[in-house]
C-alpha cells in the first residue's frame, strides 16, 4: 500500500516528517519499505526562456538563455519543443536529480549553466507521462512564476510510504483506514467525508435490475449516472493517483480509482448504454469465452464469479471488467457498481488473470458499510467533476451483517496477558484514540467495534490494540518464569534428539511440503491428503503424511553430490485428514545408507540390523525394553522392500516401522538405503511404569554359545521367545551373533547363532547346572520350534 502524505492529510491534520511518520507507524506494526518524497530532486525552479538559437555546431541543440527571477542562465537543450518564451522547469547546477548531479559543463563549445527537465527526469515513471512530456521537456503554463518552486505549482510536492501490511489489516488498504491509524497514533480526530449529492430524473429501479444468482456474492449496489463528461480529472486527484502508483486515464474512470484508495472499496463503471437493463451476477460456464479490459479473450470456469448481462459475461468480479461495456470517449451514461465478493474465490481467479489493486482489497475481505459509502462518495465526485446527473433509486442486493462487534474485556485480563500494569484510564484512551466506543466499570470495558475493522472479533484482539497503541516500547521485557515437569513431551524430544546424535546420525530440518504424487507413499493408512489452495510450486503442494518422502529427497540431493555415507534423522510433523478430522503428530524418522561410524577406527557397512539397533536403543533409552517387538506383516508400503520390513510394535499396537527402500526406489543407489519412522505421540502415550533397577552381580557370568537349524520362515524372535520361557531367572542375556543359510543344511532351512550369558546376584553358578539349564533351553526351543540343536 503506497500511501500519499497529502492525500491522507484531508483527513486528519498531521505536521511530521515523512521518516518520522513511517517510524510512528512501524512502532504501532505497520512496517514499511521506503518513505521519500515523490519527486526526489533538489534545486529546481521556475524559468522563462527568452532567447532560443540553434547551436551552431549541432543539427539538434539549442542554445538557450533563461530567466529564473535572481538571474539569467545560459544552458544548452536538445529537447524539440524547446522554444522562445516557455515556462520550463530548470535544474541548477548542484542540482541532485535521480539520474545523478547537475554540473556546469561546455557542450561543443557552448556553455551549459544547468538543465531544462522533463518530468521523466524528474523520477516519475513514464507510465505517468503523456505523448508531449516523453517526447521532450516539461511545458508548464502562462501563469507559472519564474523563480518558483515548480514541484509546489505542480502540486507534485508529495511523499509516499510504501507499506508491507499484513494479511489481517485490509482497513489499511484505504486513506480512510489509514487516518484512523495515523489518528490513534497522534490522537487527533479523522474528518468526515463528503458523500453528499443531489438525485435527478427517473428512479434506476424502475429502469435496472440486477439477478445474483451464486452465494459468492453477498452485496451488489448499482446506481446509475447520466450525462457524464469525459474530460481530464482535476489536478488533485490526478497526482494522488500518481503518488499510489496508479495511472491517469480519464475523469470518470479516475473517480473510480480515487474512491477504491480513499475507501478501501473497488468500484466497477460500466457504459449504460452498452450494457442493457439488467446485471446477472453468477458463475461461469464451463470453458465460457470474455474478452477483458486488456483486449485479452480468456476462458473461464466454473469456480469464476462472472458478471455478466441476459446473454454472455461482461466482467469478471473483483477482477477486470470486460472490454465490450468500457468507458470511453463517448460513453454519456454510466452504470455504477459497488459490490462485495468472495475472497477465496477472487483471489483464484486473480491468480489466473491478474492480480490488481482491486483483487487484493477483495481478497482481504471488505466493509459492507463502506460498500454503501463508496456508492455515495462516487457520486458526489462525479457529480462534482464530471458533471453527472445522478438518477434516484439504487438497486440494492445485500445479505450482509452490519451489526458492530461488542466484545468485553477485563482490565486485569489486559495487565496478566501484556505483563505489566496499565491503568484503566490509559486503557480507555487507547480505544477511543482507534475510534471504538467504550463504556467501563472497574472491572471491564465493553467495546463497540466499527465494522471497518474487520480483524478485531475477540478480547484477545483489543488486548493487542492496547499493546500497540500504549506503545510496545513501553512494555518492560522480562525473562519469563516457567516451570518444567520432569517427563514433559518437549523434554522427551530433546533427550530423543540428544540419544540419535549420540548414536551418530546427523540432524536435519526438511520441508513440511511434498509433491501430492509422494503423500501416501511409504505408508498403508487411509487418510486425506491436505493440499494448498495456492501452492508457490507444484513440486511442494501438500503436506506431508509420513515424513521418508522429505527424508529420501535429502538422500538423492546428497547422493547427487557423490556422498555416499548417510546417517541423518529428523524429529518434525505429519498433517492428515481423517474423516471430518483435521489432525498433526510428531514422528522421529531416520535414514541410513553407505558405512555407520562405530568407534574410532571401525565401520560397518549400514544393513537392517544396523537400523533395527537404532530402533532398540531408542526404544530402551525410554524406557520400553521387553514391551517392544519387531513384527513382520505381508501387507506393506510397495516403496519398502518385502524381505527387508518390519513393524515396531509396542504393547501389541503399531507405532511405527523400519526397512530398507524397494529396488525400484533405490535405483542406481550405491548401497542398500535402510529408513526408520516411529509416531511419538503415539509411543509416548504407551506410559513406561517406573524404571526398575537390578543390581550388578559381583559373583562371575558364565557364557555358553547354542545354535539351531530352523524353518527359513521361523523369526529368531520366536526362538529368543522360547530361550527366555525356558532360561527362567538365570539367564541374564541372549544375543544372537551368527546367521547361516548353505545347502548342507537342506532347502528352506537356516542356521541362528546365540551367546547365552548366566548369572546369580547371591552365588557363584556351577558348571553342572548352566549346562543342565543349557540343555533345558535345546529341549524346550527344538520342541516349540520344530528346530534341530546344531552342533
Amino acid at each position: 500500500m503506497k500511501l500519499s502524505t497529502n492525500f491522507v492529510k484531508d483527513y486528519v491534520d498531521i505536521d511530521v516528517d515523512v521518516k518520522q511518520l513511517a517510524e510512528d507507524m512501524t512502532r504501532v506494526g505497520n512496517e514499511y519499505d521506503e518513505a521519500e518524497k515523490l519527486i526526489n530532486a533538489t534545486k529546481l525552479i521556475i524559468g522563462k526562456v527568452v532567447s532560443c538559437k540553434d547551436h551552431p555546431d549541432s543539427d539538434h541543440l539549442h542554445v538557450c538563455k533563461v530567466d529564473i527571477g535572481n538571474e539569467v542562465l545560459d544552458i544548452v537543450c536538445g529537447a524539440p519543443n524547446v522554444r522562445e518564451g516557455l515556462k520550463v522547469i530548470v535544474a541548477q547546477v548542484g542540482a541532485q536529480l535521480p539520474g545523478g548531479e547537475i554540473k556546469k559543463s561546455t557542450i561543443r563549445g557552448e556553455i551549459s549553466n544547468g538543465m531544462l527537465c522533463s518530468k521523466a527526469e524528474l523520477g516519475l515513471d513514464s507510465k505517468f507521462l503523456n505523448e508531449e512530456d516523453k517526447a521532450g521537456i516539461h511545458e508548464l503554463p502562462e501563469d507559472a512564476p519564474v523563480g518558483g518552486d515548480p514541484i509546489a505549482f505542480m502540486k507534485l510536492d508529495d511523499s509516499v510510504i510504501d507499506f508491507e501490511l499484513t494479511a489481517n489489516r485490509g482497513d489499511l488498504l484505504s486513506i480512510l483506514g489509514m487516518a484512523y491509524e495515523i489518528g490513534a497514533i497522534y490522537d487527533k480526530p479523522v474528518k468526515e467525508i463528503d458523500l453528499s449529492y443531489t438525485e435527478k430524473g427517473e428512479n434506476v429501479e424502475k429502469t435496472f435490475s440486477i439477478d445474483v444468482k451464486t452465494d459468492n456474492c453477498k452485496l451488489f449496489l448499482a446506481k446509475k449516472a447520466n450525462n457524464v463528461t469525459i474530460k481530464e480529472s482535476p489536478d488533485f486527484i490526478k497526482n494522488r493517483l500518481i503518488a499510489s502508483g496508479i495511472r491517469p486515464i480519464n475523469n470518470v474512470v479516475d473517480i473510480s480509482n480515487y474512491v477504491m484508495l480513499e475507501v478501501g472499496q473497488p468500484l466497477h463503471f460500466y457504459d449504460a448504454d452498452r450494457l442493457g437493463n439488467k446485471i446477472v451476477v453468477r458463475m461461469a460456464n464451463p470453458e465460457e469465452k470474455l474478452t477483458t479490459l486488456d483486449n485479452v479473450e480468456r476462458t473461464l470456469d466454473i469456480n469464476d464469479i462472472t458478471i455478466a448481462d441476459e446473454t454472455k459475461a461482461i466482467g469478471l468480479a473483483g477482477v477486470m471488467g470486460g472490454l465490450e461495456t468500457e468507458v470511453e470517449e463517448t460513453t454519456k451514461n454510466v452504470v455504477i457498481e459497488a459490490a462485495i465478493f468472495d475472497s477465496v474465490k477472487v483471489r483464484m481467479t486473480s491468480n489466473k488473470i491478474l492480480r490488481s489493486e482491486a483483487s487484493n482489497r477483495f481478497e482481504k475481505g471488505l466493509d459492507p458499510n463502506r460498500t454503501y459509502m463508496a456508492m455515495k462518495r462516487a457520486c458526489h465526485l462525479l457529480e462534482k467533476y464530471a458533471d453527472a446527473e445522478i438518477s434516484q433509486g439504487m438497486c440494492v442486493y445485500d445479505t450482509t451483517d452490519k451489526q458492530e462487534k461488542i466484545i468485553d474485556v477485563e482490565f486485569k485480563n489486559i495487565n496478566d496477558v501484556l505483563g505489566i500494569t496499565i491503568p484503566k484510564e490509559e486503557v480507555l484512551n487507547v480505544f477511543r484514540k482507534l475510534g471504538f466506543k467504550v463504556t467501563s466499570n472497574d472491572t471491564k470495558a465493553t467495546v463497540t467495534v466499527p465494522t471497518r475493522r474487520l480483524d478485531i472479533s475477540i478480547k484477545e484482539d483489543l488486548i493487542e490494540e492496547v499493546s500497540r497503541i500504549y506503545g510496545v516500547d513501553n512494555i518492560e521485557g522480562k525473562l519469563p518464569v516457567l516451570t518444567i515437569k520432569p517427563g514433559s513431551v518437549d523434554k522427551t524430544y530433546r533427550e530423543i534428539r540428544n540419544k540419535m546424535i549420540a548414536l551418530g546420525l546427523n540432524e536435519t530440518l526438511s520441508y513440511i511440503l511434498i509433491n501430492d504424487k509422494d503423500v501416501h507413499k511409504y505408508t498403508l493408512d487411509e487418510f486425506e491428503e491436505l493440499k494448498l489452495l495456492a501452492p508457490i510450486t507444484e513440486d511442494r503442494n501438500t503436506l506431508r503424511y509420513s515424513m521418508i518422502p522429505s527424508m529420501v529427497k535429502i538422500y538423492e540431493y546428497n547422493k547427487a553430490r557423490d556422498l555416499k555415507d548417510i546417517s541423518i534423522f529428523e524429529i518434525g510433523k505429519g498433517f492428515f485428514k481423517k474423516q471430518e478430522e483435521y489432525g498433526e503428530n510428531t514422528k522421529l524418522c531416520a535414514l541410513m545408507t553407505g558405512d555407520y561410524y562405530m568407534q574410532l577406527g571401525e565401520t560397518k557397512q549400514v544393513d537392517f540390523y544396523v537400523i533395527k539397533g537404532v530402533a532398540e536403543e531408542i526404544l530402551n533409552y525410554l524406557g520400553y525394553e521387553n514391551r517392544y517387538s519387531f513384527v513382520k506383516k505381508e501387507n506393506i508400503p510397495e516403496q519398502l522392500h518385502p524381505g527387508q520390513t518390519a513393524y515396531i510394535s509396542v504393547n501389541n499396537d503399531i507405532v511405527g516401522l523400519i526397512g530398507r527402500l524397494h529396488p525400484s526406489v533405490e535405483e542406481n543407489a550405491k548401497n542398500p538405503v535402510y529408513v526408520m519412522e516411529i509416531n511419538l505421540d503415539k509411543l509416548i502415550s504407551k506410559r513406561t511404569g517406573k524404571m526398575k533397577f537390578k543390581e550388578i552381580s559381583k559373583f562371575p557370568i558364565i557364557k555358553k554359545d547354542i545354535a539351531f537349524v530352523i524353518d527359513k520362515d521361523t523369526t529368531s524372535l520366536e526362538v529368543e521367545t522360547n530361550i527366555k520361557k525356558a532360561g527362567g531367572s538365570m539367564l541374564e542375556a541372549i544375543k544372537p551373533f551368527d546367521l547361516y543359510m548353505g545347502e548342507n543344511l537342506g532347502e528352506n532351512k537356516k542356521s541362528i547363532a546365540y551367546s547365552l550369558t548366566f548369572s546369580d546376584s547371591k552365588r557363584t553358578l556351577t558348571e553342572e547346572e548352566v549346562m543342565d539349564k543349557v540343555q533345558k533351553i535345546i529341549n524346550f526351543v527344538c520342541d516349540k520350534c520344530k528346530a534341530e540343536f546344531r552342533k
